[in-house]
């Protein structure tokens, strides 16, 4: 009896910790990362398949590894930063890092004008004129009328939607045979572009703005060192469904719209932004995936526009000391709603300029993802090994091998993509 009490006890508590870890991997399968997902699987087929196996343990070590610090030290990521290296690098780098997330914001705006327009297809009085505003006002009430466990509990919802790509892969009736042999057999293509999408899935799946968020939602949470090892459950779950969604993604492309293509040289489906994608599963899958994935789509869009500006208010308040939270009113914390504001507005009012390059906008704001990772996690494993701030927390060697290993290999691939757009003959 004691035994299932003791279990019933621990099943309590997991559920009463578990959300930081979960919510803020899968808010990372963003309008961006669903482009670049659905680009890799329509320019490549299965062959990047095998990317996310790595991937998923590197985004398992990097959200760990803010987590703990999170619970070990009490404080943020900024403040951390600020603490141990001084007010200019902060500046610097929180500058860089503010500037990428005003264009990972404006991505989530683009994946709602984008699912606009396959919704007008199915109602014509959908429009990106007005869903756009109606989602950014829908986001920012969301977030500041509410307290945080109703927040997270909303956050929760947008997570279990997500299943909408799973279904979508299935249904498409992949080769399965291919499926396995790109995710278990590896394949490489020297070339600008799959060293540029390398990238962009690397940034994409470990985008930099997740390790202040999930720090900042740990500390907010209270956790207690006594029971983080459910923290590392929570995280671990995150990392792996976050993945198994990319993997669908990845697959549902590739399955119509790349074997459409090889097949048909003549007359190629040309892939820009995730709508397209969406419109293409329709004639070659059926109307049910197209939905499907354009529900999903507008998910992703306002989950992540919910959380996003909310990690930038977040980490920009912590590193110059004034009050942030979600539990706190506006008057108690202006500057922190003040920039929550601020950001939401940026993004949409961005996508509504007319001619807006939304392509560029979602594709590029991943490849930055990319680039800025190497500096972010460079800080934090600097940090995370103080033993004078964590003590006996600091990171295991397996931790610090992957780590170490991811920065160096994100750093060199930005590098030689770099390098191959100044010079694109060496890779011709």
């Amino acid at each position: 009896m004691s035994r299932r009490r003791t279990g019933i006890r621990q099943l309590l508590m997991f559920l009463s910790i578990i959300g930081p870890g979960i919510i803020t991997a899968n808010a990372d399968n963003d309008v961006g990362g669903i482009a670049t997902y659905s680009l890799a699987g329509v320019q490549f087929g299965y062959s990047l398949l095998w990317l996310l196996i790595p991937v998923t343990v590197i985004l398992y070590v990097a959200q760990e590894m803010g987590a703990r610090m999170g619970v070990v030290t009490g404080k943020g990521l900024a403040d951390l930063i600020r603490e141990n290296f001084g007010v200019k690098v902060t500046f610097w780098v929180l500058l860089l890092f503010v500037l990428g997330d005003l264009g990972n914001v404006a991505a989530e705006f683009s994946g709602v004008s984008s699912s606009a327009t396959i919704f007008h297809g199915y109602a014509r009085f959908i429009s990106p004129l007005w869903l756009v505003p109606l989602v950014a006002a829908f986001v920012f009430t969301t977030v500041t009328s509410n307290s945080r466990k109703v927040v997270e509990r909303i956050f929760f919802a947008f997570c279990a939607v997500y299943l909408a790509y799973i279904v979508s892969g299935i249904i498409v009736h992949p080769n399965w045979h291919a499926v396995l042999r790109g995710t278990f057999l590896p394949t490489f293509t020297p070339s600008k572009a799959y060293f540029l999408m390398i990238v962009g899935v690397i940034g994409t799946t470990i985008a930099p703005w997740q390790q202040f968020y999930i720090q900042a939602a740990a500390v907010e949470k209270g956790i207690p060192r006594d029971d983080y090892r459910f923290t590392k459950w929570d995280v671990a779950i995150g990392s792996i469904t976050c993945d198994i969604v990319a993997f669908f993604i990845i697959v549902a492309s590739a399955a119509t719209i790349y074997v459409f293509n090889q097949g048909h040289a003549h007359h190629q489906i040309l892939v820009s932004l995730p709508s397209d994608v969406a419109m293409a599963l329709q004639p070659l899958a059926g109307k049910f995936a197209s939905l499907l994935f354009a529900v999903g789509l507008l998910n992703a869009a306002m989950f992540t526009a919910s959380i996003l500006p909310l990690s930038t208010a977040y980490y920009v308040c912590e590193a110059f000391g004034f009050e942030r939270g979600v539990e706190l009113r506006f008057k108690q914390a202006p500057i922190f709603y003040s920039l929550y504001l601020a950001f939401i507005l940026i993004g949409a009012g961005v996508v509504l300029l007319p001619g807006a390059p939304l392509l560029g906008i979602i594709f590029y704001s991943q490849v930055i993802n990319g680039a800025l990772l190497p500096i972010v996690l460079f800080l934090m494993l600097l940090l995370i090994n103080n033993k004078r701030l964590m003590g006996a927390w600091t990171n295991s060697l397996a931790f610090n091998v992957i780590a170490w290993t991811t920065v160096i290999v994100v750093a060199t691939l930005t590098l030689i993509s770099i390098v191959t757009s100044l010079f694109p003959s060496l890779l011709s």
